[in-house]
């Protein structure tokens, strides 16, 4: 028998089973219905955005510019190459599925996406425009720019110097809105924001 941590979809549904069987242990019986498993599947997704968008910002773009920085390193090439672009993959798809899985969680719990943009419901509210305009940049911002910095399009130097910019505080305006975001949707599960 194969270990199933060897691989990432092994350890992906070794997770699922396990959370399962402590689900059942705990409770001694599973309700799983269908807002449950979109619940889930919103938090999952959200967890690799959010993850994504956090390693950028503390681990990749400081270790980019220090490879750089290394005039007797091996330079970026590797990161830019190998990393980013898979990286970049699971963080846009993942964005957008997170944004798909909360519209749908939303108007199966009765809420409704526009009682959320309304601000009928100000904590949930709250998340969801913060969430979209995350959305809104991580395709329309950091996604376009970051193709050219990692030469996926065409770009002069000029180009891709600007774009590297733009992608980066777009990102890093993302990590910002993420704080306030994780806060009101978490509140809202939990009955409100209390400090």
């Amino acid at each position: 028998m194969k270990n199933p941590l060897t691989s990432v979809k092994g350890t992906l549904i070794s997770g699922l089973v396990l959370a399962v069987v402590l689900g059942w242990l705990v409770d001694m019986k599973l309700d799983l219905n269908w807002i449950s498993l979109v619940v889930w599947a919103h938090v999952f997704v959200g967890i690799i955005w959010i993850g994504l968008l956090y390693y950028f910002n503390f681990v990749q773009i400081p270790g980019v510019a220090a490879a750089i920085a290394d005039s007797d390193g091996p330079g970026p090439a590797a990161i830019n190459k190998y990393i980013a672009p898979t990286a970049l993959l699971w963080f846009r798809w993942a964005a957008l599925l997170t944004w798909l899985t909360g519209a749908a969680a939303l108007e199966m719990l009765g809420i409704g996406i526009g009682n959320a943009f309304s601000l009928a419901s100000p904590n949930i509210g709250i998340g969801v425009w913060l969430g979209t305009i995350m959305l809104l940049n991580v395709w329309g911002l950091i996604w376009p720019n970051q193709k050219k910095v990692l030469g996926m399009v065409e770009a002069t130097d000029e180009e891709k110097a600007k774009a590297k910019k733009v992608a980066m505080l777009a990102s890093r305006t993302n990590t910002l809105l993420s704080i306030p975001m994780l806060m009101s949707m978490v509140s809202f599960g939990h009955g409100g924001l209390a400090f």
